[in-house]
């Protein structure tokens, strides 16, 4: 080729060269001297200018390797020698790759032709501002040749795979760095986007469409109909460019004024949350986009290739079905100037036609559902769902509904609804494992209805029929969760909390579904209403008669959701009153028919209860009191006492200024029934004897009483005109007496003393008279620098302060104080300072007697050994009534009461087992009496033996039961292996199988779990051998069956079958680390079989690229990064790093998600 630099070698040096380099590359295939092989390579690619010899090997090797290296080298040459070329030698490389690619377009090795398209992509980008515009031209010319199809389909291929790296080349994001400053980047950024971008988008439209008519009459072959999916997806790659020279960009005031009026909201920024952004191209773009019909033209092909695939299900996630889809929903985040200024007409349209296409993949919903459970993909629903967030974003609330009108008879609010329902309804099932699209599918949805009804203003105008669908859509929401509530009611473990207090995703969730609510609050609120009291009643005449506990988790959901609806979190703000909910009822004047003064009236009764000891006991469960001080925290910030109402003010907005005309509306009377003047001291005065419950009658209950001092009672103090009132109540001093001078607050944790001690001091900036906050706090402090002053005057004090219940005393009564000091204001420092000089002199005696203070709590060899006994005593009972008696076949699915209550028992015994096997019993005391000792290995070694037969295969199928099974299993084989050694051969051999079952599990714990089990396993043999001793024995070797077949050994058998889930099945990164610890000792002690199976594996790989690329990732698994035979942490953490790699490099060709 002329111009091509660099000096010609004679043949024989480039023949020399190229064998030496495939010599090379058959070394590291071979796992054969990869110093040597990095020798004869590292020389070429560092050389100086190597291209000729480059070339040669790249046209001449049929080592697909060594040309992959060669390609890596003319990269990496020109870069480091692009001063010293000519403009004809630069474009010349440009060519040459370019040209090569075209002319092995078909080849098999594509991973070589991707090397050498990339290469050109960094050599065009590395001479952009050197090219003059007709050069630049010559270049791209053939490639435009090519992908308009002159030269045939696989060169099509060829042509947009180089503007697919080109592109990429020319995003910051995803660019080479080449030592070039970050302006270079950025001016070639600019310049792509202005001069060339959209042409390459019409060149590849214009592939995609030479193609397209042969695909819909299904004439076109399999490389036409990658040339039209590499098309779709190249113009979905263009159009997520990052558009930095829009005009709408600069000045789109005029676009927002004009366009905002009808609805189109042109200034929204990105969709975050999801990760997709807005698509401002500016103007130059509309005749791509807009005027040429190319948006008709692609939902039509899509339609109609989609409907002649209808019967097939896995077309939808075929790379043409999923290239179509992402580029219409791309297009529709069009926005900006690429509009013209005609009262958002266009725009309405644009997003008009693509609804009428996207309707099709989302409806009817109870179908679409159908057809997902029966095994259909999730794809193209989910796709539908973020083209409507797309819409919703760019649209007011009212245009958002309109759109859907001209297709039909209701708006897209109504579909928008239906289609939630559906999600929401297979969401709630849980046992459902397979349906996991519907917890996206509900985040998409939840998304939707958060941008359409959290706006404020005319952009939140939403339709009477709109108002009735997310009315109807909320009571489906409730009576679907109250179900699955209800039903989760009996499910006895912790893991069984339908909604968890204080989780994120629950608060995100309920978020969203309180924004539906609030968009009907006139019908939604009389309906919780309805629901909260049919329940309360319920309880009321329950007289032990029923089973109240789904009653109960009813009610639990019940406050949780109420809450959200009433109420906002207001975090970090002053809480007011949701404005729907001041805004709505505006025809109700009288306090007791006001829907949220009712419904807040039969939730604070409801909470009255819990004072009630009787009913307490019966009914009020420390999880139910965590969700009633959850409600009560947020409606007392929200309603008691409010600020507006504070005031004698209203608040009113310009919308509501007709209602100054009455002064008993709706807003006032809502913002008033919990006033000063009104009932809100008897509300202030019940909340704090439930408060005073929570911390006294819940011992222990850690959650409940951090809720009750981090939240309820820190917002009673936080506004001085509730203050006011709180500290002339009678229970608040109660409150404080009990404090100052009883036991009972003393079973709070540290943590929460402080907190309730700096509460407590915070009312004291109430009192009007300065005096008596000082003497309020002197009060309430004193009885505890006293009681620190005596014990540290003692003259027996060193034999006093080391009994446990005076260092509980004391840490307690030192966190009060702390407490109290953070509470410091200007009105109690006097008091504050008083109580830390009384007690200086005394801290610092405690200080130096408590220097080398710890607490241990322990159990003595005697209790230990009770403990111990009565457990297996119990696990013997157990197993002698029960062994064979636990199956399946005696009922279909467990349902029935008496299988039901055996399959409780079971997890019960595996939990106990588990939580002996994990606690550290140990005997702390300075002697022990051998009769009274007991050997916990030997307890689980028992309970093993007797647990093990009652578990079955069909068991374990059941998913809490298979969790605590194998959690128990993977302690107790790294805690005590050698007892499991011990085993007898059915027992050994029943744990290999259940673990077999659990490395082929779909859920991701329960592999984890089974992965740490075999590693302890093959470590406990490994190391046991490197130590001479037997470590597994016979059950780590091969034997020969009765019927004379051969039986592999476990070890080899797991070693057989984690080389079968990393390359060949659906393995999961994320378990890539327990892999790596599972595999390495396994590898330590069937090194030779590990050999043989690599051997193996290569031997069957028919295509050499892959056969050379596996074979080199085999090699470094073991032999790079210092790997050594030790099993300590360093090394496994090498081993770790290996397999990364290793699933990282053959990701491209094997089964890894």
């Amino acid at each position: 080729m002329q111009g091509f630099p660099g000096p010609l070698p004679d043949l024989a040096q480039l023949q020399s060269t190229m064998v030496a380099i495939e010599r090379a590359c058959s070394l590291i295939q071979m796992h054969m001297n990869p110093a040597e092989a990095e020798k004869i390579i590292n020389p070429l690619r560092q050389s100086s200018m190597p291209y000729q010899t480059c070339r040669f090997i790249l046209e001449n090797s049929e080592v697909p390797n060594a040309r992959f290296q060669a390609a890596g080298a003319i990269g990496d040459a020109a870069i480091r020698e692009w001063g010293m070329l000519t403009n004809e030698n630069r474009k010349s490389l440009i060519l040459f790759c370019l040209h090569y690619v075209m002319e092995h377009a078909s080849a098999a090795d594509a991973y070589v032709q991707l090397k050498v398209s990339a290469v050109a992509a960094q050599l065009v980008k590395r001479g952009w501002f050197d090219f003059i515009e007709a050069e630049k031209i010559g270049i791209l010319i053939e490639v435009k040749q090519a992908i308009l199809g002159f030269q045939g389909s696989d060169m099509q291929s060829a042509g947009i795979s180089f503007l697919e790296s080109l592109v990429s080349e020319f995003s910051p994001g995803t660019s080479t760095g080449m030592g070039l400053p970050k302006d270079y980047h950025e001016q070639c950024h600019s310049s792509m986007e202005l001069n060339y971008l959209k042409e390459f988008y019409c060149w590849a439209k214009s592939a995609a469409l030479n193609v397209a008519d042969k695909i819909v009459s299904c004439y076109a072959n399999i490389s036409e109909e990658k040339v039209c999916s590499r098309a779709l997806r190249f113009m979905f790659q263009v159009l997520n460019w990052n558009f930095k020279s829009s005009p709408s960009a600069l000045d789109n005031s005029s676009s927002k004024s004009n366009s905002g009026s009808f609805g189109i909201r042109p200034d929204m920024g990105l969709l975050k949350k999801f990760e997709r952004s807005l698509l401002e191209p500016g103007p130059l773009w509309h005749d791509a986009l807009l005027s040429s019909g190319h948006m008709l033209w692609l939902l039509n092909f899509y339609a109609i290739v989609r409907q002649k695939h209808s019967s097939d299900m896995l077309w939808f996630d075929s790379p043409l079905a999923v290239s179509a889809r992402q580029l219409i929903v791309q297009l529709c985040s069009l926005t900006g100037t690429i509009f013209p200024s005609d009262d958002g007409e266009m725009h309405i349209k644009h997003l008009t036609q693509i609804l009428s296409a996207v309707i099709e993949w989302v409806e009817p919903p109870n179908i679409i559902s159908g057809a997902l459970r029966s095994g259909r993909s999730e794809s193209e629903m989910i796709d539908g769902f973020h083209a409507l967030l797309s819409m919703a974003t760019l649209t007011s609330t009212m245009l958002f509904d309109n759109l859907l009108r001209s297709l039909r008879p209701f708006g897209t609010i109504h579909l928008l609804a239906t289609l939630t329902c559906e999600v929401v309804q297979t969401y709630v099932i849980k046992n459902d494992d397979e349906q996991t699209w519907s917890s996206e599918a509900l985040d998409i949805m939840l998304e939707i209805w958060t941008v359409i009804l959290g706006r404020s203003g005319n952009d939140m105008k939403i339709s009477a029929e709109g108002i009735s669908s997310a009315s109807n859509l909320f009571s489906t929401i409730v009576e679907s969760h109250l179900k699955a509530a209800a039903e989760s009611a009996f499910e006895d473990d912790s893991e069984a909390d339908y909604f968890h207090v204080s989780v994120s995703r629950r608060d995100e969730t309920l978020y969203a579904y309180a924004l539906i609510a609030r968009a009907a609050v006139e019908t939604t609120v009389p309906f919780l209403t309805r629901l909260f009291s049919e329940r309360f009643a319920l309880l009321s005449q329950n007289n032990e008669r029923m089973d109240p506990t789904q009653t109960l988790e009813e009610l639990y959901w019940l406050l949780l959701i109420t809450g959200h609806v009433l109420t906002d979190s207001g975090e970090g703000e002053t809480v007011l009153v949701p404005e729907a909910i001041q805004d709505g009822f505006s025809g109700v004047t009288e306090e007791l028919q006001h829907p949220v003064i009712v419904l807040s009236w039969s939730i604070i009764s409801f909470a009255k209860q819990s004072l009630d000891p009787k009913m307490r006991n019966a009914y009020f469960s420390p999880r139910l009191m965590e969700a009633v001080i959850w409600f009560l925290a947020r409606w007392v910030d929200t309603y008691l006492m409010p600020i507006d109402a504070a005031k004698g003010q209203l608040g009113i907005s310009g919308h509501d200024e007709g209602l100054q005309q009455h002064p008993q509306s709706s807003k006032k009377v809502l913002l008033s029934f919990a006033g000063q003047h009104s009932q809100g001291e008897t509300i202030l005065d019940t909340i704090i004897r439930i408060s005073m419950t929570t911390l006294t009658s819940y011992p222990g209950e850690n959650e409940l009483q951090a809720l009750t001092c981090w939240k309820l009672l820190v917002v009673l103090v936080r506004r001085r005109h509730v203050c006011i009132h709180l500290v002339a109540l009678e229970s608040w001093r109660d409150l404080a007496r009990a404090f100052a001078n009883e036991r009972t607050l003393f079973s709070l944790n540290a943590r929460l003393q402080r907190s309730l001690a700096e509460t407590l001091v915070c009312a004291a900036s109430s009192f009007k008279d300065l005096e008596t906050s000082n003497q309020y706090v002197r009060d309430l402090m004193g009885p505890m620098t006293a009681y620190l002053v005596d014990i540290s005057s003692r003259n027996d004090l060193k034999a006093v302060a080391q009994q446990a219940d005076a260092i509980y005393m004391v840490s307690c009564l030192l966190e009060r104080l702390r407490g109290a000091s953070r509470a410091t204001q200007p009105r109690t420092q006097k008091s504050i300072f008083e109580m830390g000089c009384a007690v200086m002199n005394s801290l610092l005696t405690l200080l130096e007697l408590y220097k080398n203070q710890g607490e241990v709590a322990f159990l003595s060899a005697k209790e230990t050994s009770i403990l111990v006994n009565f457990c297996l005593q119990l696990l013997r009972i157990y197993s002698s009534h029960n062994i064979g008696k636990i199956s399946l076949s005696l009922s279909t699915s467990l349902q029935s009461e008496a299988q039901t209550e055996k399959y409780k028992d079971l997890r019960a015994l595996l939990q106990l087992l588990t939580n002996i096997c994990s606690k550290d019993l140990v005997d702390f005391s300075s002697f022990s009496n051998d009769a009274e000792s007991t050997d916990i290995a030997e307890v689980i070694y028992v309970g093993l033996h007797i647990v093990t037969p009652l578990i079955s295969l069909e068991l374990l199928k059941y998913p809490k039961l298979s969790c605590d099974y194998f959690a128990l299993i993977s302690h107790l084989l790294e805690v005590y292996p050698e007892k499991v050694a011990q085993l007898n051969k059915e027992a050994f051999d029943h744990i290999v199988r259940t673990l077999d079952f659990g490395v082929c599990h779909q859920d991701v714990d329960i592999v984890d779990k089974c992965l740490r089990a075999v590693n302890a396993l093959a470590s406990y043999h490994y190391k046991e051998k490197i130590a001479g001793k037997e470590g597994l024995g016979a059950k780590a070797l091969s034997s020969e069956e009765s019927n004379g077949e051969f039986q592999q050994s476990i070890l080899s058998y797991f070693l057989r079958l984690l080389i079968q889930l990393l390359l060949y099945q659906d393995f999961r990164m994320e378990l890539a680390g327990s892999a790596a610890d599972a595999l390495f000792p396994l590898v330590l002690c069937e090194q030779d079989l590990y050999q043989r199976l690599v051997q193996e594996i290569l031997e069957k790989q028919s295509n050499p690229a892959i056969k050379t690329r596996l074979a080199s990732a085999f090699y470094a698994l073991t032999s790079t990064n210092q790997l050594s035979s030790s099993l300590d942490r360093n090394n496994r953490f090498r081993f770790r790093k290996n397999l990364q790699v290793f699933l990282i490099e053959v990701s491209g060709f094997m089964r890894i998600i």
